[in-house]
């Protein structure tokens, strides 16, 4: 009784976390797939709770309260520019549970065969489930089982150096220690011989050797990507903790495990594999940690940056009868998407064409300027994405650029030496005019130098997002 019931209610959990992924798919239905997937995640630890081998009240009590204090805190103090390095931190947590199960599971597989057989009849839970497993079940069982520790373990290191770079915490450039992607491979090989190891002794040494290069492996593979390609690798790595998840699933038998973990490695991997695709990367490169850095000489920038006050770019905005908006992660450092939403409502009063321009991988999250933009309540019908707007820069009046670099960088298409050579952009130098809202000269996150804005039609607009928006926004009639 008690597991037909946790079947059913698994089996409802999923469907509606297939309605939740399927809900985020559009603005307008997004709030109502966060509430799908919350019920599901509820009825999946209630009927966890209640289940087969179900015990331990207490301790589970006190660890979901725990966790939803933490969540709850996070939630209200984390901030939007935050939001990348959180989920980079969430993602080495699931990592770390996949090789913590994967050890729990073989600890537990080694005690039950280490029993007589009439010790065994009196299992409860996954002891039970382990005794009753054939010869060839627990082979197959030993596979599932390091092949969860080894994803999760680089998923752990991975997502950790991934949430330092993200944070500042570690050099955003791409690094790699001398041996490059032959100490990768070094390391890959020695986890095969260990999953060969493991298979025909069951021993704890070739499960642990395995997770030392597993761990060295994410590690390596994360510091050897460069900070512009950061976006890639936050959704790089949701898939992989999705599979994680998933292959410690088939180990514990547990399908719901299965199931959410199938949608999100392969979620991940779909969104990863779009993503390359807008920034002309190889995804076998991308999985493989081996891109992001520069081939040889970049080409020189020459000209000089030229200031703009509010009152220049007001009298263009003011002249303008086309506008197309371009958000980066300095709108979302300054917040400055309401007074970017207030401009576009004065704008649009005065008849103007607004509309903005997302690049696939704008800020440091697939998805950020969009979250921002709706925060903001602007009229998704003119959020139109890279390959819908491009081809209208030219009819532009006045491209406006806030808080971005790669994503308008010409050296794109110019510079074959560039980091982000073949990566497509959004080709704004090619309107009327482009002013740049930007705190500084410097080169921002990526390090890399960006020649429009030495272009003879880009004015930087110097100063803080919001504080150069609210300056602007009285100016406009």
């Amino acid at each position: 009784m008690e597991f037909g019931f946790t079947t059913a209610a698994y089996v409802v959990a999923a469907v509606l976390f297939i309605l939740s992924l399927g809900g985020l798919s559009g603005q307008e239905s997004a709030k109502r797939a966060v509430w799908y997937g919350i019920a599901g995640m509820a009825l999946a630890v209630a009927a966890t709770l209640v289940g087969p081998g179900a015990g331990y009240w207490l301790l589970s009590l006190l660890m979901i309260i725990g966790g939803g204090l933490i969540g709850h805190q996070l939630a209200t103090r984390v901030q939007m520019t935050q939001m990348p390095e959180l989920v980079a931190a969430m993602h080495s947590l699931v990592g770390l549970a996949a090789v913590f199960v994967g050890y729990i599971a073989h600890l537990e597989l080694t005690r039950v065969f280490g029993m007589g057989m009439g010790q065994r009849q009196a299992l409860e839970g996954f002891a039970a489930l382990l005794a009753h497993k054939s010869g060839v079940e627990i082979a197959i069982l030993r596979v599932e089982l390091f092949l969860g520790v080894f994803i999760g373990a680089v998923t752990f290191t991975g997502s950790v150096i991934a949430y330092g770079k993200l944070a500042g915490r570690v050099n955003t450039t791409a690094q790699k220690l001398p041996g490059g992607h032959l100490l990768n491979a070094s390391a890959a090989i020695i986890s095969a011989l260990c999953l060969v190891w493991y298979f025909n002794t069951g021993g704890f040494l070739p499960l642990f050797i395995m997770t030392l290069a597993a761990l060295f492996i994410g590690y390596h593979l994360i510091m050897g990507i460069g900070g512009a390609d950061m976006p890639v690798v936050v959704s790089m790595l949701n898939s992989y903790s999705g599979w994680a998840a998933a292959a410690i699933g088939f180990s514990l038998g547990n399908d719901l495990l299965i199931v959410v973990g199938a949608l999100v490695g392969s979620s991940g991997a779909i969104l990863s594999y779009i993503m390359c695709k807008a920034m002309n990367r190889s995804f076998v490169s991308v999985i493989l940690g081996g891109f992001g850095g520069p081939a040889g000489e970049q080409m020189a920038v020459e000209g000089e940056q030229i200031a703009i006050d509010s009152d220049g770019v007001a009298t263009a905005l003011n002249e303008a009868d086309s506008v197309v908006i371009i958000p980066g992660y300095g709108m979302a450092v300054a917040q400055a998407q309401s007074s970017v939403a207030e401009l576009v409502r004065k704008l649009r009063a005065q008849g103007k064409e607004v509309r903005f321009a997302i690049h696939p991988v704008a800020g440091r999250l697939p998805g950020h300027m969009n979250v921002l933009l709706a925060e903001a309540k602007v009229p998704y019908d003119i959020v139109m994405e890279m390959d819908e707007i491009n081809d209208d820069f030219p009819k532009t009046d006045v491209a406006i650029v806030i808080g971005s670099n790669d994503i308008v960088n010409p050296a794109a298409q110019d510079d074959p030496n560039s980091p982000i050579a073949g990566m497509p952009v959004l080709e704004c130098w090619k309107a009327k005019q482009v002013f740049v809202s930007k705190r500084g000269q410097g080169t921002g996150y990526s390090g890399i130098e960006n020649p429009l804005f030495y272009k003879e039609n880009t004015r930087m607009f110097y100063g803080d997002a919001k504080k150069s928006l609210d300056e602007l926004l009285p100016k406009i009639n």
